[in-house]
């Protein structure tokens, strides 16, 4: 009995031992070759950009012709002018002129030798005759003074204004002429006209 144990036994060890073959056996002989995951791969591309072409505008430079005119006779001539009085010497020299705000009044006038000369005043105790002047208060009247008034110290003799050219100041406008000169108060029509032969208040 104990030995038909051990047999049994026995037989039990070998059968196990034959089916732990075959199993080792068709696990390593029908197996099939573990398979490789692929990872999916991902290219990322690269931004694309796109430069617009550049464009380059020529403008062409811009000329100016200035058409060079004949001015009118000045005026208000820069050369004349001290301040606001103006001050000129006849064309012929013979007269020395401005126009000038005193303290006591504002007038035109040239000094210089002139013919006719009227009778002196009783109240004129200095040079008489030796010009004419206009003044706000009426005509033409000719000067009582005791030195040159119409100059501006600046020079013997101030600048000449040319025949036909005129100067404006204070309201009152003188004109150069080919023998004298005229000044004319605007606002109210009075005036002179000197020469060295002849002679007018008005």
């Amino acid at each position: 009995m104990r030995v038909r144990s051990g047999r049994v036994v026995a037989a039990v060890f070998g059968v196990a031992a034959v089916f732990g073959a075959a199993a080792c056996g068709a696990s390593e002989a029908g197996q099939a070759p573990p398979t490789s995951l692929a990872v999916p791969t991902t290219t990322a591309s690269a931004p694309t950009t796109t430069l617009a072409p550049t464009t380059t505008t020529t403008v062409p430079p811009t000329t100016t012709t200035t058409t060079a005119t004949s001015a009118p006779p000045s005026t208000t001539a820069v050369e004349y002018a001290r301040n606001e009085a103006v001050y000129f010497s006849s064309p012929t020299g013979g007269f020395e002129c401005g126009i000038i705000s005193l303290p006591t009044r504002t007038e035109a006038g040239c000094q210089g030798a002139t013919t006719p000369i009227p009778a002196r005043p009783e109240n004129c105790m200095v040079n008489w005759g030796n010009g004419i002047r206009v003044t706000g208060n009426g005509p033409g009247e000719f000067l009582c003074s005791g030195g040159p008034v119409y100059t501006s110290g600046v020079s013997a003799a101030d600048s000449v204004l040319p025949v036909g050219d005129k100067v404006s100041s204070f309201g009152f406008t003188c004109k150069s002429e080919a023998k004298g000169v005229t000044c004319v108060k605007e606002d109210t029509g009075h005036g002179f006209r000197i020469a060295t032969d002849s002679n007018d208040t008005f």
